[in-house]
Formats: structure tokens, sequence, C-alpha cells
């Protein structure tokens, strides 16, 4: 006679007593192998046991019932024994599909505390029966589940979930944190300064501030992530910061056992701000969220505009007017800010007295972050981008910087050339870029580019140049490129890349280390990659300087 191969599968839909010596599991399971050894006479033998602890028969995500179909599949059980029907599923359509797939590969089923045999109809209407039982009472259990919620809620009470921002869950009461409670108060309150939730998304990162952080009953850290824009969305509508507990279901709003974060009057201004925004965006006007939207230009005068690209849950926004051309934000923004502290920390030889003292009473450093923003915007009259540089415009009218001025005079003196136009009391400042394309900033769009200034660009091109020398030095001691890929934790097409830039021309090395030779990484590395001569590549390098003149 063939032998039957039995597989108990036992479950239980809560967490409740699974840590007790002996639990539901384990009876089912005892229950299950008794039956199966009393059945030893048909040549049933013992499989395996399939545990699923802590989940729901209304759904079929679980590991151990997902490993038992495959065993199934895989021909290595006929018979699946279970304590009740309810055990295997509590949804008459799983439990449907399941029989289908049992009866595909000859496997049988088999509950022992409820007789019935699967392979005359009488069994399958009174398996659908029990089945169609089982499920009613899960409909019920969940609705009796919802009613108490709905009720607790109707007298203000709190019914659980994760923790907001601003309150700590204390005897399953919410109770105010104070620290919180400020950072709620300060996110509200800013929102009504900033011109966007993308603004109040960078306004929020410059403060630390994140998401709720929080321990489980069970220890597990959670929380702490940065709030992104989604978030501050939800954060801003969320009626429990005016003491209120609100069923979403129904829409209704009761009075909470809490104490209010938010006065009515914030609450209400920050709505109405909201549902400007919302018509904003579902006209064709665009908000301008970006820091020097309207101010930078190109050469022919041509404004840029604002781009966004998310992917992988990030959003990377660029200045957009020259076709194919797209100067990420983060970089540009970072040029302005390092241009004005250059400014200011200058000696600002031929600027009128008063300009001159009301620019050294600025402490641009130490601003906060609505104050900087509030500054540049004012301080900026515009940027010409060209391809080798950015031309600045700077605002020296002394009614419009006394308003950011303070007491701290800033000593630093150093010589910076820039041109003072007194007339128009404007101060014209070119700083020196470069594009460099692939860059990790841009890691999500490799035909958009990354702007640096010359320095930072030298100084990444002396890392290259650095990583090249010391590969080749490991190279030339006989490590092999996958040898050198493991130890320095790179894949080996980067290793390649860098090791061709230790042969690039000496001439090329030095004038890129004396700063005659203002170049890219990226065409650099295209350079090396060719395999040509010294002359080939100088040839190569002094065509692409002629193009850029």
């Amino acid at each position: 006679m063939t032998r039957i191969n039995c597989a108990v599968y036992v479950r239980k839909s809560t967490e409740k007593g699974l840590e007790l010596e002996f639990n539901s599991l384990h009876n089912q399971e005892e229950a299950c192998r008794s039956y199966i050894l009393s059945q030893a006479f048909n040549n049933w033998e013992y499989f395996k046991t399939y545990t699923d602890g802590g989940i729901s028969g209304g759904t079929m995500e679980r590991p151990a019932l997902k490993q038992m179909l495959e065993d199934i599949r895989h021909g290595l059980i006929q018979t699946v024994v279970v304590y009740k029907v309810d055990r295997l599923s509590r949804s008459i359509m799983d439990f449907h599909n399941m029989m289908k797939e049992f009866d595909k590969y000859g496997c049988s089923f088999v509950s022992i505390t409820q007789a019935f045999d699967t392979s005359t109809s009488m069994g399958k209407l009174t398996l659908n029966m029990l089945l169609s039982f089982a499920q009613f009472e899960r409909e019920v259990s969940s609705e009796r589940v919802r009613d108490k919620i709905r009720a607790s809620k109707a007298k203000g009470l709190w019914t659980g979930g994760i923790p907001k921002l601003g309150y700590d869950i204390i005897d399953k009461k919410l109770v105010i944190n104070s620290i919180e409670a400020e950072q709620v108060k300060d996110i509200f309150e800013s929102y009504l300064k900033c011109e966007s939730l993308a603004e109040l998304e960078t306004f929020v990162q410059t403060k630390g501030i994140t998401h709720k952080h929080w321990i489980t009953n069970k220890g597990v850290e959670k929380g702490g992530k940065p709030l992104k824009t989604s978030a501050l969305h939800r954060l801003l509508h969320e009626k429990i910061y005016l003491g209120l507990i609100e069923n979403k279901k129904t829409g209704q709003t009761f009075k909470g056992h809490h104490q209010a974060i938010i006065s009515k009057e914030l609450w209400e201004q920050v709505q109405n701000k909201l549902k400007e925004n919302d018509k904003c965006k579902n006209s064709n006007h665009v908000p301008n969220n970006n820091l020097l939207t309207g101010k930078l230009f190109n050469t022919e005068g041509t404004a840029f505009g604002n781009q966004a690209n998310s992917k992988k849950k990030s959003t990377k926004r660029y200045y957009y007017a020259i076709k194919g051309l797209f100067l990420p934000t983060e970089q540009i923004d970072k040029l302005t800010k390092e241009a004005i502290s250059e400014i200011l920390d200058s000696n600002l030889n031929g600027i009128n007295k008063d300009s001159s003292l009301a620019l050294k009473l600025i402490n641009f450093a130490d601003m906060d972050y609505l104050k900087q923003r509030n500054f540049i915007r004012n301080f900026v009259n515009k940027i010409i981008y060209q391809k080798d540089r950015l031309t600045f415009f700077f605002n020296t009218d002394p009614l419009i910087l006394s308003a950011y001025t303070g007491n701290a005079l800033n000593e630093n003196n150093n010589p910076l050339d820039f041109i003072a136009d007194n007339t128009n009391n404007q101060i014209i400042y070119e700083k020196q870029v470069i594009i460099n394309r692939g860059l990790s900033s841009n890691i999500y769009n490799a035909g958009k580019v990354g702007l640096m200034s010359i320095n930072d660009n030298n100084r990444l091109i002396v890392r290259a140049l650095a990583y090249a020398w010391k590969f080749k030095k490991l190279y030339e001691k006989g490590l092999s490129t996958d040898d050198i890929a493991k130890q320095e934790k790179m894949s080996k097409r980067t290793i390649y890349k860098y090791l061709n830039l230790a042969y690039l021309s000496p001439r090329i090395i030095n004038q890129l280390l004396d700063g005659t030779l203002n170049i890219n990484l990226q065409t650099l590395f295209e350079i090396a990659s060719k395999n040509l001569s010294f002359d080939e590549q100088e040839k190569i390098l002094n065509l692409q300087f002629l193009e850029n003149l």
C-alpha cells in the first residue's frame, strides 16, 4: 500500500497566549498527530507541521500556508489535517481556491473535529456550510470591533493606533509632549510663512523635526523618519490638534479628552491657505516653490522655470529654461549662498559707506531658515547663467539691507573681485562653475546635469586622481582588478574607470593640478577610456577648451 504523507496545519488569529509553554497551537498539533497515528492502518504517516501564529484566517498572506501549498505542488503531501475547518481559512472564496489546488495535485483534506468526506457532493455541501458560518463569525466579530471603536470615538476617547507627533500615550490616553507640541505649533505657523508644502518640507528638515519617535509594547523602536510633503499635508489636516477626535469614515468629530495644541484661529488660517494652494494645483498656475524662481535667467533673457522629478520616494527639483539643460536647484541655491557669504566676508572696496556698513552688520550664517530665504529673495536682483559662470547682481540699497542688520560687525576683510555699481545700488559678481553629469545628486536622471564651483570640481578631480594612483599601485603589485574591486567595495567597471585616469598625459595632469585647465570629471573619464596617445589626449582637450571660449 502506498504511503500517504500527512501535513498538519495549525493557526491562531492573535499572538495572545503564544508565549505559554502549552498553547492553542500545541493543542491543535497534538490532536492532529494523534488522529494521524490512529489512521496508521490506512498507511498514513506524519510528514510535517505548518504553523501560523498571530495571523487572521481571512488572508492568504501566511508564510506557513504558502510553504505548505508549495510542498503540495511538489507532491510531498497527500493529505492535510487540521483541527477545525476555520483553521485553514475563514474565507469561502480562499477555501474554494485552495480546494481546487488540492484536487489538482491529488491532495485530500481532513478536519478531525468535523467529520465529512470531500469526495461526495454531501460532504462538499457540509464543508461550504461550515465555511459560511466561519466567515459569518469573522464578519460579526469585525462589526463588533468597529461598533466599539465608533462608540469610543463618540465619547472622545483615544482608540489606539500610531501615536501622533505632539502627544504621548499614557494609560491609553493622549498626553501632551511639550517639546513635540512646540514642533507642531512651529509647523502650523511656518506653513503660513512658506509658499508651499515643498518649502515647508525643507524648513522642517533644517529644524530637525521628524515623524513621531515611539516604542511599541514589544520594545521595538518606530518612527523618527524625515517628514515629507505628503506627511506634512496629513499633519496639517489632523483635527486631533484642535482637541477633537475624528471618525474619518463618517466625517464626524467629537470633543476629545485630550488637550488641544493648536488654536482654532491658527487652524482656520492654515486650512484657508491649504485650500488656496489646492486651487493653484488645479489650475494652470504653478506656485513658485524654488528659492531663485524669477531671479535666474540665461544670456538671452529667458527666465528659468521650475521642474520636479520624483523617483524612488525622492523628489529632485530643477531650474529649466534651455532645452536639454536642467540645473539642480540644490546646487544652484548652494552656489548662490556661497557667493553671498563671499561678498559679506570681502573688503567691499568701492561700495558706498552706508551700504558697506549695512552689509557688514548682516549675520547671514546664523539667520533662521525663513529669514535667510527672505533675505536671499531681496538681496539677489538677478542671476545670469552662462556655460561656465554665474553672474550675480546683488542689491545694496541700505533701506532694504537695514531689515536684516544686527549688532555684530563682520570683521572679515577678504580681497574679492567684483564691480560696485553704486548708481544702481548693486554689486556685480561672477562665479566660475562647471557642469558635471552623473553626480550623486543627479542619480535619478542621467540626462540632467550637476553644477558645481570650480573649486569643488577641482577637489573632485584631485580625489579621482588619488583613487587612480592608488589602484594603479595595487595593480602593479600583482592584485587583479577583481581583488581590488572586492577590497575597495566597488564594481570592477569603476576600478577600470579610475585605472584609466592613472595613464593620462603628464602634461594634462600638471595643468589640472596647477589650475590652468578646467574640465569636468566626466570628460576626463571619457578621454582616459579611449586608449589614446598623450598627444591625442592633449589635442582633444585643446579642441574642447577652444569650444568653451
